[in-house]
């Protein structure tokens, strides 16, 4: 399964069979997170056996999470969209490998993540992982017109790019993006509030994976 095919397949799950992750996608899981925290400078971290990253209420609403993906690095002013476009790639990624993934904004234990981290870092955010029970439903989503212009006849990549776009989870699935197109250059915005960050970089990956960041650049 490549990413783009999985940014189609993979859609939120809360609730998760006992079945564990082996060790061979633990070190593939592990070996993309490192990947990611070299190119990004990031903390991203794997942690199994345990639900401690998530808060109260997440579990209530999900069930049998014994693994998440803790999203965290150095306070820095673009932390948050580094967050949002490597914990796109790593739901996707584990898409690909046969696994369910669930964006834990609001509803996650920071402290409970933090003991599984080393050094200063802030923590925004977990993503559980394992064997859904279900694979999920799509979410309701805009169309390409209330969030998109293209200055001109639109080419197919940035028409691509759109619809990748509209895949992408947000926060509330507000999906507040804005995106503009003009020859070869392209704007992206998202909103305001607390998860304006994050929601940006899910929202920058997900449109690269659609329209090939060959064929553009960000403006």
């Amino acid at each position: 399964m490549t990413i783009q095919e999985a940014m189609r397949q993979r859609h939120t799950v809360r609730k998760y069979t006992d079945k564990p992750i082996s060790g061979e996608l633990v070190e593939k899981l592990n070996a993309r997170i490192a990947d990611n925290n070299q190119e990004h400078g990031l903390s991203l971290s794997l942690v199994t056996g345990n639900a401690d990253g998530l808060g109260v209420l997440a579990k209530m609403l999900g069930s049998g999470i014994k693994n998440y993906i803790i999203l965290a690095g150095p306070d820095r002013s673009d932390l948050d969209e580094k967050l949002g476009y490597c914990g796109a790639d790593m739901i996707l990624y584990a898409q690909t490998l046969g696994l369910n993934t669930w964006w834990v904004g609001g509803m996650f234990h920071a402290k409970g993540a933090q003991k599984n981290l080393d050094g200063a870092v802030r923590v925004n955010g977990v993503l559980a992982i394992g064997y859904g029970q279900t694979q999920g439903v799509p979410h309701r989503s805009k169309i390409a017109a209330e969030i998109s212009s293209y200055n001109g006849s639109a080419p197919q990549w940035f028409l691509d790019g759109v619809d990748a776009l509209l895949l992408a989870p947000t926060a509330l699935n507000k999906q507040a993006f804005t995106v503009r197109g003009d020859k070869n250059r392209v704007s992206l915005t998202c909103g305001s509030g607390h998860f304006a960050g994050i929601d940006l970089g899910i929202g920058k990956y997900f449109f690269e994976a659609g329209a090939g960041k060959e064929n553009f650049v960000w403006a």
